[in-house]
């Protein structure tokens, strides 16, 4: 059972993978220091929403169909 695990983690490091894990993390991270600077909550949760779901979700078009969309939703809760 581990190396079935170890195996399926170790096929899942692939370019577009990466790319779009630093990318939503990196905004998730901007998202969620103007929240916390601002006190305002739904950035906060958002920004740390888009920093953690990448390591659960290892579907390519999973991965970025939900990113744009959590980045779509800050777009508007960016203010709120």
């Amino acid at each position: 059972m581990a190396r079935y695990v170890l195996r399926k983690l170790m096929l899942q490091f692939n370019l577009p993978n990466l790319i779009a894990g630093l990318l939503f993390s990196i905004i998730g991270m901007s998202a969620l220091s103007y929240g916390r600077k601002l006190k305002l909550w739904k950035p906060s949760v958002i920004g740390a929403v888009l920093m953690v779901y990448p390591y659960v979700v290892w579907n390519i078009w999973l991965l970025w169909i939900i990113g744009c969309g959590l980045l779509v939703t800050l777009w508007f809760h960016h203010d709120e």
